[in-house]
């Protein structure tokens, strides 16, 4: 019994030790194995997001599913952005704020369906794909957004946060373990 008391430890110490060593797991799959595919950064922003959310059953699901809504909103924002033309009435900057002002006010009205209303992970579906969009060269065209690839944002950051929030849920219960 005396044992198994050493290796208990507080809470805090518990999930960093479990947060730590899953992130260096994570990271390994994001630099390793499944680079390309699975992107930490995305993956640690749901990570963070379910912790935010209650670290639940229901925030496991919300992050997941609004985050994934997220992403779907920017990727088909992202395909009206790739058909406005540089000559567009009223210049490309102005349409370009006009198309993402109105999906993310659809995106948040959509709050109002119960299965969507964690509109904080709905955001962070929708910034991560469109961090991905901007920063990687050669993504924000017609023909990755349409195309059945990981290299399609719908594809690729939607894995990264279905991982993330389940990283973070492993986080949550190899904590819980370590303090018992």
């Amino acid at each position: 019994m005396d044992k198994l008391k050493a290796l208990s430890f507080d809470s805090l110490t518990a999930l960093s030790l479990s947060i730590g060593g899953l992130a260096g797991v994570a990271t390994f799959l994001a630099v390793g194995p499944l680079s390309g595919f699975f992107f930490i950064w995305a993956a640690t922003i749901a990570w963070a997001a379910y912790f935010f959310l209650g670290a639940t059953k229901e925030a496991l699901i919300n992050t997941i599913v609004c985050g994934i809504f997220g992403v779907f909103m920017a990727w088909f924002t992202a395909i009206l952005l790739t058909n406005i033309p540089s000559t567009a009435l009223l210049g490309f900057p102005f349409m370009a704020g006009v198309t993402v002002a109105i999906a993310v006010v659809v995106m948040c009205l959509a709050a109002n369906i119960p299965q969507l209303a964690t509109i904080p992970a709905s955001v962070l579906g929708y910034s991560s794909t469109f961090a991905y969009l901007l920063q990687t060269p050669d993504k924000l065209n017609q023909e990755v957004l349409l195309s059945i690839s990981l290299s399609n944002p719908l594809l690729v950051i939607s894995i990264s946060i279905v991982v993330g929030t389940f990283f973070g849920q492993w986080s949550g219960q190899l904590s819980a373990k370590l303090t018992k």
